[in-house]
């Protein structure tokens, strides 16, 4: 493995993007990620790097998709395995993204999220809805920390952002602009969103201070996590690989009894996962 091609035009223009938003969270500019975003736009569309798709358009039909459930099929013993793994992929990527962003709002206290139920269920709901339209998941993301960093603590920011989200359905030749992608090398770059998400990483990385690296009962499987989850591309598969490790550290030394029987069930359920992938 190595570095990819750093001189690469939509590389340049993800790098120019993060430093003009790291500039701007110096400065404490608001809004910072949002003029980074439409600042690289500008400049990905006036080098010729992001085609241009159009403004407005009527939204995609949900005829091929909608409703086009087949639950018998699902129900059957070899898809057992499949299903259990996306419940796995929902709830701790879900899990996962909501202690983050949390974290990163200030929301947590005493190690727990107030009103977690609440927010499970909006997620549960929300992956429903998505999945009889025929969409992707639609769950929590780990990009929603980009609204915490402008200020975001109150549902009124989440109401708004929906509010566009719907609005955008109408705009999306816009939107395929700044996160559709661009073809280079035989690879698909997504310049402008890339920009975002450094960002939204290093403002996240702080909150491994909170972590007790003199205990190595819990540093390492935090190290575990922290290093899984970008090699695989996975929160469900660090926090997999976390648990797991947790457990069997503590009961290799002599600790066993301090930690949760929730715990040992979470990290015996990642250990049968793993065992079926």
């Amino acid at each position: 493995m190595k570095l990819g091609r750093l001189t690469a035009p939509p590389t340049l223009l993800a790098l120019g993007g993060f430093l003009l938003i790291a500039t701007l969270h110096l400065r404490r500019i608001s809004g910072a990620i949002l003029i980074g975003l439409l600042a690289t736009t500008a400049t990905g569309v006036l080098l010729g790097l992001l085609p241009y798709r159009g403004i407005v358009g009527a939204p995609p039909s949900l005829a091929p998709t909608f409703l086009k459930l087949d639950v018998a099929g699902a129900l059957q013993p070899r898809f057992v395995e499949v299903v259990f793994v996306f419940l796995f992929l929902a709830l701790f990527d879900t899990v996962g993204t909501l202690i983050g962003v949390g974290t990163q709002a200030g929301l947590m206290r005493e190690g727990k999220l107030p009103r977690a139920g609440r927010a499970l269920l909006a997620d549960a709901v929300g992956t429903t809805a998505g999945t009889l339209l025929g969409t992707s998941t639609v769950t929590a993301y780990i990009e929603s920390a980009a609204g915490v960093a402008a200020g975001a603590r109150t549902g009124l920011a989440n109401l708004a952002t929906a509010a566009l989200l719907l609005l955008s359905v109408f705009w999306y030749p816009l939107a395929q602009l700044v996160g559709g992608g661009v073809d280079w090398g035989g690879l698909t770059l997504h310049p402008v969103t890339a920009a975002a998400l450094m960002t939204i990483g290093y403002l996240m990385i702080g909150n491994v201070t909170s972590i007790r690296w003199d205990d190595l009962g819990e540093a390492i499987p935090a190290f575990l996590t922290l290093v899984t989850i970008p090699l695989s591309f996975s929160i469900a598969d660090g926090l997999a690989v976390g648990f797991i490790s947790y457990a069997l550290l503590q009961v290799l030394s002599g600790r066993g009894r301090e930690v949760s029987w929730l715990a040992y069930l979470f990290a015996l359920l990642f250990l049968v996962r793993l065992a079926l992938l």
